[in-house]
């Protein structure tokens, strides 16, 4: 792999929460152009080592965030505060999204959940 492809990877591995191209355009970019950055998210993407998701956020606009790929399907919230990410785990759609199939008479292969709001640490300075 490319020294950027390798950068974006282990920042994604080493990273606690979701992260942004912009985000990671910012940490390299001495080092490499954002294209370069995005060429390689593509790569990454594209070969199953990571995932991405969009969200929208009233300081940040709209943003493709990246995580690691897991064997299991996770989801998060954005706190609308302070910006950070809580990983609510593996995934507890599966069943509605295989009634919803059923139903509709459809393939579902993929689905997306975020959910926003303010975090428990953000609540307690209210």
């Amino acid at each position: 792999m490319t020294k950027a492809r390798n950068h974006v990877l282990d920042s994604i591995i080493q990273a606690s929460e979701p992260i942004s191209a912009r985000q990671l355009c910012d940490k390299y970019k001495s080092e490499h152009d954002p294209a370069t950055i995005y060429r390689a998210l593509h790569f990454l993407e594209e070969k199953g080592r990571i995932d991405s998701f969009i969200l929208y956020c009233n300081a940040h606009g709209t943003e493709r965030y990246y995580v690691l790929h897991r064997s299991e399907h996770r989801h998060w919230f954005h706190c609308e505060r302070c910006h950070r990410f809580t990983d609510l785990g593996q995934c507890q759609f599966d069943e509605i999204v295989a009634q919803m199939s059923a139903k509709n008479g459809l393939s579902i292969t993929s689905h997306y959940f975020y959910a926003i709001g303010i975090c428990g640490e953000c609540r307690k300075h209210d």
